[in-house]
């Protein structure tokens, strides 16, 4: 395995750990990118990997972007992010938890963790037994912090209602068709959203079930998870797992907007290139997902309430536009300006 400095998402992260803990069978990765403007801040992901050079460019993937996702939010926060790599039978017991607690712990508050794919909020409480670098706890009505999935939805769906605006020239979703991709608590939470203005939305999962299930709630239609990539539709939105947008799948888009809550959407820089020249509007993942990490960044600062959380969600369609304007000046990809906004607000430009 080459070393991780070889790595070519490796983008100059400040950190790069791995976890060994045999009792436990804890095998993770924390890589923190930058704490430029504060303590890395990201979640932390229970995936099983077959390949574990999977998890690390995942770690240092994802890592980037909460760095760019946590500064386009305006948050004190610099960028971080675990994994946890599941066994296949993704076995998950309270000594794992303890122990990957004791990991966070040990990097002495250069890692700030959270729930992310995988874990949740009953999870964090027992990684918070571990270390005081934990987010995303129970917390009381009212108050930032607690499961950031429904803030998540929040911000993608204002989001999506700002592309909308952008690439249809409307206000309204009514009678716009959305494909989701992924309705788990993020796209599931923007399918109810959309759902409740009028969207025709055609969903779907890898858990078909849950699609089903959330299909005949919302009288919405169903679409195979990959095949959904290629229906033709004004929106798609992308909600589950990264790396969706690729060169191959680019060229088969049949929409002129692309709006989704999932994480590196882009397989590489260039695939932002490559959907700028097909015209479509698209929104950078890292600015349209922030809500969840406001959520949880608000609660570890101790800074906020839950309207307050909501009100810098509310922002996010504002940056959006931004982006989309400079975009249309420059002639330069949405994804590329973002990334440079990102950049200069962490100091690496």
């Amino acid at each position: 395995m080459s070393a991780v400095w070889d790595f070519a998402d490796f983008d100059d992260h400040e950190h790069v750990h791995m976890f060994r803990d045999r009792d436990s069978g804890l095998t993770a990765v924390i890589a923190v990118h930058s704490t430029h403007l504060g303590p890395g801040a990201g979640g932390v992901r229970f995936w099983h990997y077959p390949q574990r050079s999977a998890a690390i460019v995942d770690a240092l993937r994802l890592s980037r972007g909460m760095s760019y996702k946590n500064a386009m939010a305006g948050l004190p926060m610099g960028g971080g992010k675990g994994v946890i790599l599941a066994d296949e039978a993704g076995t998950k017991t309270p000594e794992l938890l303890a122990a990957f607690g004791r990991a966070v712990e040990s990097l002495g508050g250069a890692y700030v963790t959270a729930e992310d794919v995988g874990i949740t909020d009953a999870d964090m409480v027992q990684i918070a037994k571990q270390t005081k670098h934990v987010s995303g706890l129970p917390v009381a009505s009212g108050e930032a912090g607690g499961d950031p999935g429904p803030y998540t939805a929040l911000g993608v769906y204002l989001g999506i209602k700002a592309a909308i605006r952008e690439g249809l020239g409307t206000d309204s979703a009514a009678g716009v068709r959305i494909a989701i991709q992924g309705v788990g608590s993020v796209g599931g939470g923007v399918a109810r959203r959309l759902a409740a203005e009028g969207a025709k939305l055609t969903l779907a999962d890898v858990n078909l079930t849950r699609a089903k299930a959330l299909a005949e709630e919302l009288g919405a239609d169903l679409a195979d998870s990959a095949a959904i990539m290629e229906i033709e539709a004004d929106v798609l939105s992308p909600n589950a797992l990264g790396a969706i947008l690729t060169e191959r799948s680019i060229e088969k888009l049949r929409v002129p907007i692309v709006a989704g809550g999932a994480n590196n959407q882009l397989a590489t820089a260039a695939d932002g290139q490559r959907i700028h020249d097909r015209g479509i509007v698209y929104a950078p993942d890292y600015v349209i997902n922030a809500g969840g990490i406001i959520n949880v960044a608000l609660e570890y600062l101790g800074q906020g309430s839950q309207e307050e959380v909501e009100s810098r969600i509310h922002l996010i369609p504002g940056r959006l536009a931004e982006i989309w304007a400079e975009s249309k000046a420059s002639g330069t990809p949405a994804s590329t300006v973002a990334d440079h906004m990102a950049q200069k607000l962490i100091g690496r430009r």
